[in-house]
């Protein structure tokens, strides 16, 4: 499928929209969610200049020697924080490992949290300078706009516009820098990143240069999800589809290899997956009820089920 044609599928909608009438950019995002589970936002209003010194600053790091980044390794901690190697993760029911490797940068909380045991301390790369101010510099600005984001939903869902405020207060969300190596030769069946659903509530991806993302429609085709320069992508992910039990739906998705001369070029993205607190009880939503309606269940024990299956977790 040509850009012009995935653009008509994606229109982008402008943050200044929110600014202005909230109800109309609720109305266009939820419009797109409920279709695809996925929009495009246009001038979001990140900063532009910390977004380009954190995709510096993981270029930076994935270059290091394979030693220094396995050092970051957190042997059994589930890839919450810290580096996880190339080839580790496996989407749920897949048959082949992710041509991948990342980073996960979590909530800072302050000693004696109750959610201490269940959302572990980042970790620093002590050889890349600047990386806190940066890295999670930019997971705090995402953190904010996700909440914006969320009350958007609400407002198009018929919720009070704050609804989603507590669920996700000191969520357990993550922010991964995503590498992609070049892909070439035989890569036996694997994909960078084979079909499949995110666990979380809602996720920001700032648009990488790279091509490669597809997002599946609801007739089953693949079309591919590049949306002009400068633009946020948001989707939904499992937790907020179980929530709403299916009025918004966490639709496939995947990142396919590269052909011809791309086959060279590593592809950089740093998606932040937005989580409900550990202890937020997933339920369906007022309106969204059903005869289907999936069990209640917490948010952390849904995190670690899905952990196990991607394989991330024993």
């Amino acid at each position: 499928m040509s850009d012009a044609a995935a653009l008509t599928r994606f229109p982008p909608v402008s943050m200044k929209l929110l600014e202005s009438d909230p109800a109309a950019f609720a109305a266009a995002l939820g419009k797109s969610f409920r279709e695809y589970g996925f929009a495009a936002i246009s001038d979001h209003g990140l900063d532009e200049a910390l977004i380009e010194k954190a995709y510096a600053l993981s270029a930076e790091f994935f270059a290091l020697p394979e030693e220094v980044k396995q050092s970051y390794f957190i042997e059994g901690g589930g890839g919450a924080r810290g580096y996880t190697p190339f080839g580790k993760e496996i989407a749920k029911d897949a048959q082949h490992v992710d041509l991948k490797e990342f980073w996960h940068v979590g909530r800072d909380l302050e000693p004696g949290h109750k959610y201490e045991a269940m959302m572990p301390p980042n970790v620093i790369p002590a050889e890349i300078e600047g990386w806190k101010e940066t890295v999670h510099g930019l997971y705090h600005a995402f953190d904010a706009m996700g909440v914006k984001i969320l009350r958007a939903i609400a407002l198009d869902l018929g919720l009070e516009e704050t609804f989603f405020d507590h669920a996700v207060r000191d969520g357990n969300s993550v922010m991964r820098l995503l590498h992609y190596p070049p892909v070439q030769g035989d890569t036996g069946g694997s994909i960078r990143a084979e079909a499949h659903g995110d666990i979380n509530a809602i996720t920001l991806l700032l648009g990488a240069e790279e091509p490669g993302l597809q997002v599946m429609t609801r007739e089953g085709e693949w079309v591919d999800m590049n949306p002009p320069p400068g633009c946020l992508v948001v989707n939904m992910g499992d937790m907020l589809a179980r929530s709403t039990n299916g009025v918004l739906p966490s639709t496939q998705h995947r990142v396919i290899n590269p052909a011809g001369a791309r086959t060279e070029h590593s592809r950089y993205s740093m998606p932040f997956f937005m989580h409900y607190r550990p202890d937020y009880l997933i339920e369906t939503l007022p309106g969204c009820e059903g005869a289907d309606s999936p069990e209640p269940i917490l948010a952390n024990d849904f995190l670690l089920q899905r952990l196990r299956e991607i394989g991330l977790l024993k």
